[in-house]
């Protein structure tokens, strides 16, 4: 449901991370102070506080994969990815997004972005698979949208845990197959993403993006192993996020030193292998919190 249902299309540029709309003021810039950005629409997009906020300013030079900081001011400022041009995508999981997603049209919050390392984007004929799990759709469902505008084959699992988590079923089914999966069964095949991902030939597949919960990126990855399809594979991680621009290592993985912010959030699935990835991630204090 819409908070302005009937605008709505003309609220959002889907699928879109490099030109404008007549809707749309200039764009965000990733360098420099949060830029003020209006909230001109909310679309809740499951029943369990999963929402997406779309702005009066866009994403500059944007691609799939890129994300922004959001600063909610007086409670916190928080790494999101970008799921539209100008909108963004997330779940209440604290008291950040919790506050974030008490705003209306109207209220404003702060943005800088785009940041980070995109996806990688596939080429013409390519056969690309998308393996989704909760909100982790969020900076899929434009890399879907992109590889079907190149001209790219597209199949995508999406996966959640019920049919009233599952997120952007629409637009990935407008960019090619899907195939659902839920844990509960009430929607599509019952189980995991890695249930349908254990039965394909990923010999089809040119490129494989992933991007879920770390458990089930982990499970992905040993598939993949065990497939020999690492090389053809790109995650997109999360990790706590302070400055977003590779400045105060918050966000660094042992052993790589990488830095999620500046060097990601997207990466060669090979270069995942021998790191922190699946095993554990580090709170706001620099402790780590093992899966």
């Amino acid at each position: 449901m819409t908070a302005n249902s009937k605008n709505s299309k003309n609220q959002c540029i889907e699928g879109d991370f490099s030109s404008g709309s007549p809707s749309v003021s200039p764009s965000v810039s990733p360098t420099g102070f949060p830029m003020n950005a209006k909230i001109i629409d909310v679309k809740d997009e499951a029943a369990n506080s999963k929402r997406t906020l779309f702005f009066d300013k866009s994403f500059e030079n944007a691609s799939p994969g890129h994300f922004c900081m959001v600063w909610i001011r007086g409670v916190d400022e928080i790494p999101l990815g970008c799921s539209y041009a100008n909108g963004v995508t997330f779940q209440v999981v604290g008291s950040a997004t919790q506050a974030l997603f008490q705003l209306k049209v109207g209220d404003s919050v702060g943005l800088r972005g785009p940041l980070g390392r995109p996806f990688t984007l596939p080429e013409k004929g390519d056969r690309v698979l998308i393996v989704s799990g909760g909100i982790g759709a969020a900076p899929l469902a434009p890399l879907a949208e992109k590889s079907k505008d190149i001209g790219a084959i597209v199949t995508i699992i999406l996966g959640a845990r019920s049919k009233s988590d599952l997120i952007f079923e629409e637009r990935f089914t407008q960019t090619g197959d899907v195939i659902l999966t839920t844990d509960d069964g009430s929607c599509g095949k019952k189980g995991f993403v890695t249930d349908v991902l254990n039965d394909l030939d990923l010999t089809k597949f040119d490129k494989i993006y992933v991007c879920g919960p770390e458990l089930m990126m982990k499970f992905v990855m040993k598939i993949l192993i065990e497939k020999q399809a690492v090389s053809k594979a790109e995650f997109s991680m999360e990790r706590y996020f302070k400055c977003g621009i590779g400045v105060c290592g918050s966000c660094c993985m042992d052993s790589l030193g990488v830095r999620v912010c500046k060097d990601g959030p997207v990466f060669k699935a090979e270069t995942l292998t021998d790191s922190e990835f699946g095993k554990y991630h580090r709170d706001a204090s620099g402790k780590r919190v093992h899966y």
